[in-house]
């Protein structure tokens, strides 16, 4: 096989450009009947300038069109979304979805007024399917990502979650990327690829939190008269709940651990979700003020020290 192509007659150079440059052969074709008959030339040139222009108005008029038809078609998509109550986040994936969609579909059809062929424009991509999955294998891997997103739904728009090290609420899912705002108003985009195969911190799920708070006090303090005290703080707290809410419990302290310089307590409370930083903000606040006030020091780290004399 290898001798047979060795002997095959190169192919000549004349030929390649023939083949390779269409453009240039039509404009020699061109020059040789403007030389000959420069009237028919030039007749032709004008058929040819019309018949191209009318294709561009064609265009243009399929785009103006399309553009309309697109606008109308993901105005009727969202209101039947929002008509049938469906979740944020899936609204905007599937409105994304739809744009995409519909203009890929627009941009054929405007190629296809120009006069491309579209059939060796299928053939073109589908030789290239390769390299462009290849190309944009993040990408998709997104876009899969995403629909497991949609389909399993471990959050909604507006839940606060935590992944891939941030956290802030789900404000839209498009079909690569998660958007989070975060509590101090920054914009976090997330890959859904990544988001999808990674752990998610859901911090929405459930209407009830539970605080959990570790307080330390020094050696020496009075263990039950500590816990009572701080009862009574945790019960006085903002918006805590107890047995009475279904799903709640009473307040809970105990101690935890004895550590090196403190004795640590763990202090345990149920709040409703959307209280929970101003109740544990301000129960913070309120065991530094109150528990020392009540005779329960805080501890500060110690080392003790043995001096030994050596006899002379």
């Amino acid at each position: 096989m290898i001798n047979t192509f060795l002997q095959t007659p190169p192919i000549p150079a004349e030929k390649l450009m023939e083949h390779a440059d269409s453009a240039k052969l039509a404009l020699n074709q061109f020059k040789e009947t403007l030389v000959a008959d420069p009237a028919t030339a030039l007749q032709q040139l004008g058929q040819d300038a019309l018949q191209f222009g009318l294709k561009v108005i064609a265009a243009l008029l399929i785009y103006i069109v399309g553009a309309w038809v697109i606008r109308r078609i993901k105005k009727s998509v969202q209101r039947l979304l929002a008509r049938k109550q469906t979740d944020g986040a899936m609204s905007s994936f599937i409105l994304s979805f739809t744009s995409i969609t519909l203009n890929i579909i627009l941009v054929i059809l405007i190629v296809s007024a120009l006069g491309v062929d579209t059939t060796s424009l299928a053939a073109l991509l589908a030789a290239g399917g390769v390299a462009i999955g290849m190309a944009l294998s993040g990408t998709l891997q997104n876009f899969a990502g995403g629909l497991m997103l949609m389909v399993f739904k471990p959050f909604k728009a507006g839940d606060y979650i935590e992944a891939q090290g941030y956290a802030g609420t789900v404000t839209e899912v498009t079909i690569v990327g998660t958007h989070l705002t975060t509590i101090d108003n920054r914009r976090v985009v997330l890959p859904n690829g990544a988001l999808s195969n990674g752990n998610i911190i859901n911090y929405s799920s459930f209407p009830l939190r539970r605080i959990d708070l570790p307080v330390s006090v020094e050696y020496g303090t009075d263990a039950a008269a500590c816990k009572e005290k701080i009862l009574a703080i945790v019960r006085e707290g903002e918006g805590i709940l107890d047995a009475g809410t279904p799903g709640a419990a009473d307040p809970f302290v105990a101690v935890q651990k004895l550590s090196d310089s403190s004795v640590n307590l763990i202090v345990r409370a149920w709040v409703k979700k959307e209280d929970y930083w101003t109740a544990l903000f301000d129960l913070n606040e309120r065991l530094y003020t109150e528990l020392p006030q009540a005779g329960f020091q805080f501890p500060f780290p110690q080392l003790d020290v043995h001096v030994r004399q050596s006899g002379q």
